[in-house]
């Protein structure tokens, strides 16, 4: 099923998000990657704030190409989430309410989804060139220093996903697996 979601994502509008819908976004999401999700991590061992605002909030695992003369941003893929397994527990609980990625996600942050109302959506790899035209937008707001891997804000206008799991752990990786086997 279609569905259209303008940010923030709500708890609300999480719950009605399930395994397999496609998804198009709108609104306002973060790109952050493995050295930004590290450094983040850090900072707050540290007593230092999150970057940005991550309540209701959807971070895009994304490390854009250089954006070349009148472009808002280069290529932006998403990169594989399972890199950021070991942090996601930790951003949940503050409140993060959405993710965006490529692959499998690990039992630990499939728990911490269901426990806190959390989705995750997959965005086609490989089509970077494609869905940067959907990001109408784009700010680094920091780690500047880190480069592609920089946190940035993105304004983004129908950003074509596919919830993959959903806030109860239904996982279509799994499910769709079950349905072709032949």
């Amino acid at each position: 099923m279609d569905k259209y979601l303008e940010t923030p994502l709500t708890k609300e509008k999480v719950e009605d998000l399930k395994a397999g819908d496609y998804v198009y976004i709108s609104g306002v999401i973060y790109s952050a990657r493995d050295a930004a999700h590290k450094r983040i991590i850090e900072g707050l061992a540290e007593g230092k704030e999150i970057p940005f605002d991550i309540e209701d909030a959807i971070v895009y695992y994304l490390g854009p190409t250089p954006n070349r003369e009148g472009q808002v941003i280069g290529s932006a893929g998403p990169t594989t989430a399972s890199r950021m397994d070991k942090y996601t527990p930790t951003l949940l609980d503050k409140g993060l309410s959405g993710m965006i990625g490529k692959g499998k996600r690990s039992e630990d942050v499939i728990n911490s989804m269901k426990k806190n109302k959390c989705v995750y959506f997959a965005a086609v790899g490989g089509a970077g060139a494609l869905l940067s035209k959907c990001i109408v937008k784009s700010e680094v707001i920091a780690y500047d220093d880190l480069g592609t891997e920089a946190i940035r804000r993105l304004e983004v206008k129908n950003l074509p996903v596919i919830t993959v799991i959903d806030s109860e752990g239904n996982n279509l990786y799994e499910t769709a697996r079950e349905q072709w086997k032949l």
